[in-house]
């Protein structure tokens, strides 16, 4: 097994916008580089895309990403592969079914599928090719973003899984390993549940298209830049997060209903997430953590403040 600390060459298979972000990535952190597509027309446009975002992070490091039409090329001497092709089932399976056989079987197979789930990626690729499977998927650019969901099936061995782990937080990615398998994962349900009610308002009449935008990269987008919504709504309200649901659970629950989604923060549900809350933040810190929230928000005005009068001038 490959382990973190070792040198570690990465192959992407699949060499558009997103094979070529996680190439900036992963070159960037200092790790050897192969990216693979079996269109040989779409290799110059990667190779000159990678070139104008590397220059744009301020990184200096194209010698160590190199450029391929061959799939034995590409993960020849690999200790992880990171596949990127388009969201078609059949695609994945195929490059997944060629790449087992060409690796070794402690070499993790990471797809950065942003909706398919890791065991419908394994379905039909045999027992010892799916303990390999699992998705990696990032917030879009991974250099600029970095979260990344690490998704295993049940099928997928837990050192696999670790591998995953550790060489993602090597690569200065910050890895959350989601716990059962689900459509969308974490990133694309809560930006769904955002995008559809956004949707809505505009088919409703309530706002425009710029207004719900102003809202969020004025309002909510400000505090989701460094807080999550369970730290924002647990410091909007004196008494935590369970006090924000005893006031604000009817009014979200009516507002769900009205869009028919009727899920209610159940007393034991509400339990669980300030039990998990306080667990992070004492109720006793709770005023120094709103002061921490207002310096990071005045910090952060300052910053988009000084960028417009750049902009402006």
């Amino acid at each position: 097994m490959t382990e973190v600390g070792d040198e570690v060459t990465v192959a992407i298979l699949g060499g558009g916008s997103i094979g070529v972000a996680f190439a900036v990535l992963f070159a960037r952190e200092g790790f050897e580089v192969a990216v693979y597509d079996s269109v040989d027309a779409a290799l110059p446009r990667a190779s000159s895309e990678l070139g104008d975002r590397l220059a744009q992070c301020g990184a200096r490091c194209a010698p160590r990403v190199r450029f391929t039409s061959d799939l034995a090329s590409a993960v020849d001497g690999a200790g992880f592969v990171q596949e990127c092709a388009p969201e078609r089932l059949d695609l994945k399976q195929d490059l997944f079914r060629r790449a087992a056989a060409l690796t070794s079987p402690s070499v993790p197979l990471v797809s950065s599928s942003s909706a398919i789930v890791p065991s419908a990626l394994a379905a039909g690729l045999g027992p010892a090719v799916s303990a390999r499977i699992l998705v990696g998927h990032p917030g879009n650019p991974p250099y600029l973003l970095p979260v990344v969901e690490v998704v295993p099936s049940p099928e997928t061995a837990e050192p696999i899984v670790q591998q995953a782990l550790s060489l993602y937080r090597s690569a200065g990615m910050r890895p959350v390993r989601v716990r059962r398998e689900v459509e969308g994962f974490v990133f694309n349900r809560l930006q769904g549940a955002l995008l559809r009610e956004a949707y809505c308002l505009v088919r409703d009449g309530v706002a425009t298209v710029d207004d719900i935008d102003e809202v969020v990269r004025s309002g909510l987008g400000r505090r989701w830049s460094f807080m999550g919504p369970f730290e924002t709504a647990d410091l909007n309200t004196r008494g935590g997060i369970e006090s924000h649901a005893a006031k604000m659970g009817p009014a979200y629950e009516r507002m769900g209903a009205e869009r028919g989604q009727h899920d209610p923060w159940t007393p034991e549900l509400v339990a669980q997430v300030t039990a998990q809350r306080r667990a992070i933040l004492d109720l006793a810190d709770w005023e120094d953590r709103v002061r921490w929230r207002d310096r990071k928000l005045t910090g952060l005005a300052a910053a988009l403040d000084a960028d417009r009068a750049v902009e402006i001038g």
